[in-house]
């Protein structure tokens, strides 16, 4: 199983599928189809006879139930394809450190990228496993292909063998996780799942049945333009307004100054020239309240600052993201409670966590498909220091087979 998951891996990652909130195309970038076909290709190859690509570039695929129970709930297992651009994910060269034996490590294709023990204290749990990393050049890209190549395993796991009895499961991997449209063209109905998980977490034994709720915030500036050296008394410049806005924000209401359950405002994205400007926000925190409250701060900052400004005006436009998926998850305990129970007899430790951001699931369970996150064992995601161990893919794939019988146990 771990061979297998490992090698799996390792065919993953080479190929580069990073998607682009620039491209307004399903998929944004047309190279995550190439994970997709060979996917497909594997599926088809461990006798998954409906495994296919659709126009969208998801691919779909049903490992068939072999209980004579007919009253087991068709599970989904999910991963996304796409590797986020926050950095590089072109020509990806992935090494293994074996029998990991401490210490930083040092990447080599540029020195100057080192995963320190200091900041990275989960290695203290990896003494003894196989650590694959990037050369430190690009990211590895884990986030999400080890969840991939953990369903991928732990279906052909159950194809070979028979005899572990189990209810339909279906797989989904998706397109554009990372740009935020990772199932905007899912088709539920085709999918036909009561039930799901993503394996899009970190640590292993970490079920996260709850996230952030998201907003995103776009801030137009109109200011007046005029000829500097015709401006005194006059001149109103729209990226000073910018500025003005951004320094009002609370410093401790940041995503750097802010963990747990905390949430924040975070501009991302700032544009203009004396006569106009625009910024963007994105909003976060795990209660409704708690969203609303901040975009409210954030337009009060707006109003204040443009008191000083009489010529200039404003608009503020908010657009819904993602919601906190506890709100469905309460409503049906058993998805996380089997999580926990695969988790004790894959041999860990079940920790339940929160997610300081988004997975497919949030919208998956508002959608109709309720769905937590299980962990796929990644760690430094959207940085050329990302790694994984082969031992923690394999505890997925230990969690995924087990879990699919636990639902079969229990229907």
């Amino acid at each position: 199983m771990a061979a297998s998951v490992t090698d799996r891996f390792l065919r993953y990652v080479v190929i580069d599928t990073q998607s682009d909130a620039a491209s307004s195309t399903q998929p944004s970038t047309d190279k995550q189809k190439n994970l997709g076909r060979l996917l497909v290709d594997e599926l088809l190859a461990i006798g998954i006879s409906d495994a296919h690509l659709d126009e969208h570039g998801y691919v779909y695929a049903t490992v068939p139930s072999n209980t004579m129970r007919s009253n087991v709930p068709v599970i989904c297992f999910c991963a996304h394809m796409d590797t986020a651009p926050d950095f590089s994910g072109t020509n990806v060269k992935p090494q293994i450190v074996r029998n990991y034996q401490g210490g930083d490590i040092q990447l080599p294709g540029d020195p100057q990228q080192v995963i320190r023990v200091a900041e990275h204290p989960v290695l203290k749990d990896q003494i003894g496993n196989d650590i694959i990393t990037s050369d430190g050049t690009t990211l590895l890209g884990a986030d999400d292909k080890a969840g991939i190549a953990e369903i991928m395993a732990a279906a052909e796991f159950l194809m070979k063998n028979p005899d572990i009895k189990h209810g339909a499961i279906r797989i989904l991997f998706t397109t554009d996780e990372e740009i935020g449209r990772g199932v905007d063209k899912v088709d539920l109905g085709k999918l036909g799942a009561a039930f799901g998980y993503t394996l899009d977490g970190e640590t292993a034994g970490t079920i996260e049945d709850e996230t952030f709720s998201a907003d995103g915030v776009e801030i137009a500036i109109k200011g007046v333009a005029i000829h500097p050296g015709f401006a005194y008394g006059k001149m109103e410049n729209a990226i000073r307004i910018a500025g003005a806005i951004i320094d009002r924000l609370p410093k401790d209401m940041a995503p750097e100054t802010t963990k747990d359950r905390q949430g924040f405002i975070h501009p991302i994205a700032v544009s203009g020239v004396m006569e106009k400007a625009n910024l963007s926000f994105i909003i976060r925190d795990f209660t409704e309240d708690g969203l609303k409250s901040k975009e409210v701060l954030l337009e009060t900052a707006t109003k204040e600052v443009l008191k000083d400004y009489p010529g200039s005006s404003y608009t503020f436009t908010v657009k819904k993201q993602y919601r906190n998926m506890k709100v469905v998850l309460d409503q049906h305990p058993e998805i996380a409670e089997y999580a926990m129970e695969a988790i004790r007899r894959a041999g860990m430790t079940p920790i339940r966590g929160s997610i300081r951001g988004g997975t497919d699931g949030s919208r998956l369970s508002f959608m109709g498909l309720p769905c937590a996150n299980l962990f796929a064992g990644g760690h430094a995601f959207h940085s050329p220091l990302e790694f994984v161990s082969s031992q923690d893919m394999e505890k997925a794939v230990r969690t995924v087979v087990e879990l699919a019988q636990i639902w079969e146990e229990r229907a």
